[in-house]
């Protein structure tokens, strides 16, 4: 049986390709273990930093995608400090300072508008006559 022209090279594609995604695949399990063992939480974006591979290419693996899921249900959150609310003096404080920025920044405005003005009316005023056209 003789082999079609560039089958060789097709078939070895294929196995760099199939070897590729193993490797790939064997780093994503390696930093899934770790961030386990480490008892870090576990996210996509997180796996595939840690894995230095796409995180698009994790979500085309089911079976990982899965194990994922598991790991953040298994996985203890770490603590997070409570949210605190801003009192109403706080709020009036904050608006008052934006209220008086905004008058600042108007009144430079202003100034900064007028400055131009002056400047294109003294280049008007010392512009060379134009020219006169014989008719």
């Amino acid at each position: 049986m003789v082999a079609e022209p560039g089958q060789d090279e097709d078939l070895e594609q294929v196995s760099v390709t199939v070897q590729r995604q193993h490797d790939t695949r064997q780093r994503a399990l390696a930093a899934l273990a770790e961030s386990r063992r480490d008892n870090r939480p576990i996210s996509v974006a997180g796996l595939a930093r840690a894995a230095g591979i796409a995180h698009s290419w994790i979500y085309t693996q089911h079976g990982l995608l899965d194990e994922i899921q598991n790991s953040r249900t298994t996985t203890p959150r770490l603590p997070t400090q409570p949210r605190t609310t801003a009192t109403d003096d706080s709020w009036k404080h904050r608006l008052e300072l934006a209220h008086h920025r905004i008058q600042e920044l108007t009144n430079e405005n202003r100034l900064l508008r007028d400055q131009l003005a002056r400047a294109h009316g003294h280049l008007r005023a010392h512009r060379d006559p134009p020219p006169v056209v014989p008719s």
